[in-house]
C-alpha cells in the first residue's frame, strides 16, 4: 500500500506569531468521515479530533518564526514551515498532498499541490486540524506573557479587539512588523 501525507498550515494571515504546518499519515482504522477542515469546526471539535488523530496517526508539526516570515515573506515561510513538517515524519511518504497550489523544494519526494485539498482530502483536513490546535494553544500561552491583546480569541489575527489593543499597548516582539496595517503603525 502507498504511504500517502497530507499537509496543511495555519497562520498565514495572522498578524502575530509563527506560521504552523502538519504533515499526516493517517491509520487505516481512522474514521475519515469525522475529518473536515478545521476551519468549519467548532473549537472544542477540533481539539478532540486533534487527539483522536494524534492517536491514530504518524504526524508531525514544522513551524516558521516571525523572524522567517519578516525576512522570506509569508509564502515562502508557510512553504517552510510545510517542509519541516514532512521531514520531521518518521516515515517517507511516498505521495504527500499539499493544500493549495504551491509546495515547498523537497528532493527525492514526490509532491502534489490540491486546491481546497482541506476540504476534499481527509489527510490534509487532519493536517489542518493537528496544525491549528498546535497553534491557537502556543497564543493562547503566549497571550499570557502578552496581556491585553486577547490571543486566546482571535489568536493574533486583525480583530476590531486586537487593533485597537495594537494602537493602545503597541507592537510586540510577536507582532509581524511588515504585515499590514502593523507596517504603517511602526
Amino acid at each position: 500500500m502507498k504511504i500517502v501525507a497530507g499537509v496543511d498550515e495555519v497562520g498565514r494571515g495572522s498578524l502575530t506569531g509563527p506560521v504552523y504546518a502538519a504533515a499526516v499519515i493517517l491509520n487505516k482504522s481512522i474514521n475519515k468521515k469525522l475529518l473536515k477542515d478545521s476551519k468549519s469546526l467548532k473549537k472544542s471539535k477540533r481539539e478532540m479530533l486533534s487527539k483522536y488523530i494524534k492517536k491514530n496517526s504518524i504526524w508531525a508539526i514544522g513551524k516558521a518564526s516571525v523572524k522567517e516570515i519578516e525576512k522570506i515573506n509569508i509564502l515562502h515561510a508557510s512553504l517552510l514551515a510545510m517542509k519541516r513538517a514532512i521531514k520531521k515524519l518518521k516515515i517517507k511518504p511516498a505521495l504527500v498532498l499539499i493544500d493549495g497550489n504551491k509546495v515547498p523544494g523537497i528532493k527525492n519526494y514526490n509532491l502534489k499541490p490540491i486546491i481546497k485539498g482541506d476540504k476534499k482530502i481527509p489527510s490534509i483536513s487532519a493536517a489542518s486540524i493537528i496544525a491549528k490546535v498546535s497553534r491557537d494553544k502556543m497564543l493562547t500561552k503566549l497571550g499570557k506573557k502578552f496581556k491585553g491583546y486577547n490571543w486566546s480569541q482571535n489568536y493574533g489575527y486583525g480583530t476590531k479587539e486586537h487593533l485597537k489593543a495594537i494602537k493602545k499597548l503597541g507592537i510586540t516582539t510577536q507582532h509581524r512588523k511588515t504585515f499590514s496595517p502593523i507596517n504603517k503603525l511602526s
